[in-house]
């Protein structure tokens, strides 16, 4: 022995192992599992010294957990199931048998042990034992008070719902797991929680959020140093540019990421070469042979490591090469060695299987099997939005069948069957609109955050007025407003889907109106007309002249809304958005008219069109006008019951010049509204008293938030009434004016799903909202109300009354008329 050491003892025997595998559990999360090994080994050694054998299968249990987590972390959790598995039986059975013998330590060591195979057996797919071994956490957690373990085990079940594919449930209990990490003031454990929860927001569509959540995390990630969350991180943001077509940005991530996790030996490094390659397939016009063998390679090494579901999609990537290379034998071939998906087979897993049939069948000309699975994988997709609840997250689940969308709408174009066109539309585009609000979900965390939202939007305004630096503050308001939408996906649960608008149906709504249904596809614009019990489909060129000139007519609708712009620029501008609206009309409507004729419309748009105020076109000027997401939201809104105007609502906003006589000459046509103005127009008042209102007309400053769209909001006394808050109405008003800027805006997102303060008062259920999608004077919005009500009051319906006011003026009149004329 050593002169200087002391004499060895149990008690330093501990120790030195206690210290062993913990320095084996801080080596691994630097440098890798092959790094780690001789630490845990050691901290063994030094326990087979250990007289006391319940202090020995404890300690041993301690080293077995921290290594199973590093050979989880290194992407291999099928091998780091069987360490958790002899000390969970050893103190299962002494819970039974000894139950004296056993500490809080144990107690403590045997639930953490139980949390991380779950784990473990969720990202293999084994969702049964993963929430065998959750449940008797909870179990656990009862019996013996670990309130610190608790939102662990939340966050492990979260993750067991996102592996198996309930995405809904997943994301709830991740919410759940989140706040109780914010009381217990767990930031470290938050930011890992909240990278499963990013994963779980991009099987749900949510990419452009997640993407945004990302690229903030990154920088101080790469402060910090971690390499591990890094890699994960920058492979997580390689998945959500991939969703949104952005290749490049993918490669890059995904190659950064593979980096760091091969220097780590981690296997997770399969992934992101699969996010890779699939991007780099995306943008070759060539398809190699070098590049199916890569697929196929990736495939089984994949399938090596467990997993399976990463394997089949590899193995997918591999048939839709081939089929581009038109070896359709070898395609079916490699197709006929996939396994079938399985339950837990993630959304965009099945819906690139789906597709690599549609195209297979489509390149052996076989058009009717290439829709059949076209419409199966967009009835799967259905299938786990009617799951979810908040419309944003509704919408955004349309991003996963953009490619089988835009497939079935080419093959019914090309069939030159204006009603099987009909059919395909109203089957893809707009369907979160297809839901009946049902049941409200009170939630006074999202209320309190909301709050926060609207008084960090005040503090904000008086430091940039006061001159205060806002760099800090900007950083809050953003961070709260994340966390309120995250809350408002679960504020409200979805009733059952509206069927479908059938063709027949709309024809005998229509009487003589006329719809226009505006669709783009490989480039060219087509309107689909439904007038005189007729369906046809006009081709109407290149998309891009009139998506184009959309954006320049709401750019100059825009400059041209100031009440006092001089002369000069009134001329200049004004002689612009006559050009653009004569070039629209050229490309869109008058191609229509001998289908039309002198007819009222509805208007169903895509993408920029979303933003025109059909009446400043020549060939409508003066003519009625209804804006809709989609036939069938249309029927729905128009068979509502008919606008009463017993309960009618009157709201003045502040610093709107012109806003007293706008109320006032609105309320001499409404002898007994209630009016809110001044102190008393409260965001708060505004929302009790729309519940359930006939009319409402709010004259106020508005505007549309582009990234963030249910943050549209109506300025009111005490700050923003946000597009967040219409969820909170159990009535929603039947008809809605909007005197304010952009309100009609919406962020348009992949099947025409446009979300914005219109659109969520549209999909609530309010029949019809009158706003502008651009914006608008002061005095020129009152006098157009005024108009408006006038002609309301007199009995025209919402879309004659609204052509007369903006008749008068309708470049500085920009109104819609949407949802239900």
């Amino acid at each position: 022995m050593h002169a200087d050491r002391a004499p060895d003892s149990p008690e330093r025997t501990e120790l030195r192992a206690r210290i062993l595998y913990c320095l084996g559990d801080a080596t691994g999360e630097a440098s890798g599992l092959d790094a780690a090994v001789g630490f845990f080994d050691q901290a063994r050694q030094e326990l087979e010294r250990l007289e006391d054998p319940w202090l020995r299968v404890l300690l041993k249990g301690s080293a077995d957990y921290y290594q199973a987590c590093i050979i989880l972390r290194m992407g291999q959790p099928e091998q780091a199931v069987p360490w958790f598995g002899p000390f969970i039986d050893f103190a299962e059975n002494a819970l039974r048998t000894s139950p004296e013998r056993v500490d809080s330590e144990w107690v403590n060591r045997l639930a953490t042990s139980l949390i991380s195979r779950a784990l473990a057996n969720a990202a293999i797919r084994r969702s049964e034992a993963a929430v065998t071994d959750l449940e008797r956490v909870a179990a656990l957690s009862a019996e013996h008070s670990l309130d610190r373990l608790y939102p662990y085990a939340i966050a492990a079940l979260a993750n067991t719902y996102k592996q198996s594919g309930r995405v809904a449930e997943a994301l709830r209990h991740f919410e759940e797991a989140e706040r109780l990490y914010r009381v217990h003031q767990k930031p470290s454990v938050l930011a890992s929680s909240q990278l499963l929860h990013a994963e779980c927001l991009l099987m749900a569509g949510m990419s452009d959020h997640v993407g945004r959540m990302l690229d903030e995390a990154l920088p101080v990630l790469r402060k910090n140093k971690v390499s591990q969350d890094i890699a994960e991180v920058e492979m997580y943001r390689a998945s959500a540019a991939l969703l949104d077509d952005q290749f490049d940005l993918a490669r890059r991530m995904a190659k950064a990421s593979m980096r760091k996790l091969r220097k780590r030996g981690s296997t997770w490094w399969m992934m992101a070469a699969l996010i890779e390659l699939w991007a780099h397939a995306m943008q070759v016009k060539r398809v190699t042979n070098a590049l199916v063998q890569k697929a196929l390679m990736l495939s089984e090494q994949l399938a090596a490591n467990h997993l399976l579901d990463e394997a089949r999609l590899a193995g997918v990537l591999a048939v839709r090469l081939q089929v581009r290379r038109r070896r359709l034998a070898e395609a079916e071939e490699l197709l006929s060695q996939l396994p079938a998906p399985r339950a837990v087979t993630p959304l965009d897993h099945r819906m690139q299987r789906r597709l690599v049939l549609a195209e297979l069948a489509l390149a052996k000309g076989d058009r009717r099997t290439a829709l059949m699975h076209a419409r199966k994988g967009l009835d799967e997709l259905g299938q786990v939005r009617d799951q979810l609840g908040g419309l944003e997250l509704v919408s955004a689940t349309a991003v996963h069948g953009r490619e089988l969308r835009e497939l079935a709408i080419r093959l019914a174009l090309e069939s030159n069957n204006a009603r099987k066109v009909f059919v395909w539309l109203e089957r893809t585009r707009a369907q979160a609109y297809r839901y009946e609000p049902l049941e409200l979900v009170e939630n006074s965390e999202l209320a309190e955050r909301i709050a926060e939202v609207r008084g960090l939007g005040r503090e904000l305004m008086r430091a940039g007025l006061d001159g205060r630096p806002t760099t800090e503050l900007r950083s809050d308001l953003l961070k709260a407003q994340r966390e309120a939408n995250r809350l408002g996906w679960h504020s409200q649960r979805w009733g059952r889907t509206r069927p479908m608008a059938t063709i027949n149906e709309v024809i005998a709504e229509l009487g003589e109106r006329a719809m226009v249904s505006f669709v783009v596809s490989g480039g060219d614009m087509v309107a689909v007309v439904v007038a005189g019990g007729q369906v046809r489909m006009v081709r109407l060129g290149a998309a891009h002249d009139a998506l184009e000139g959309a954006q320049k007519l709401h750019i100059d609708l825009n400059a041209l809304a100031p009440d006092y712009l001089p002369p000069p620029l009134v001329e200049v501008i004004g002689g612009s958005a006559r050009r653009q609206a004569g070039t629209l009309d050229s490309l869109l409507i008058k191609p229509l008219i001998h289908l039309i004729g002198e007819r009222e419309l509805v208007v169903v748009p895509t993408g920029p069109l979303y933003t025109v105020p059909w009446g400043v076109l020549p060939s409508l000027h003066g003519r009625p006008v209804v804006t809709a997401p989609s036939a069938t939201a249309w029927l729905a809104a128009t068979q509502a019951d008919k606008v009463k105007a017993d309960r009618v609502l009157l709201v003045r906003g502040p610093n709107l010049q012109f806003a007293d006589d706008e109320l006032d000459r609105l309320a001499s046509h409404h002898d007994r509204a209630k009016v809110l103005s001044g102190e008393d127009a409260t965001a708060a008042e505004v929302l009790a008293h729309l519940d359930g209102a006939d009319l409402v007309h709010v004259a106020a400053h508005g505007e549309h938030e582009n990234e963030n769209a249910l943050f549209s909001r109506l300025e009111l006394v005490d700050g923003p009434l946000f597009a967040h808050e219409l969820g909170r109405l159990r009535k929603p008003p039947a008809h809605v004016v909007l005197s304010a800027c952009s309100l009609a805006s919406n962020r348009v997102r992949p099947g025409d799903e446009a979300l914005g303060f219109a659109g969520a008062m549209l999909a609530g259920g309010t029949r019809t909202v009158v706003a502008a999608a651009s914006k608008v004077g002061d005095e020129t919005s009152a006098a157009a109300m005024a108009d408006y009500h006038r002609a309301l009051v007199a009995g025209a319906a919402p879309a004659v009354a609204l052509a007369e006011a903006m008749a008068k003026d309708p470049f500085r009149r920009p109104f819609l008329c949407l949802g239900s004329g």
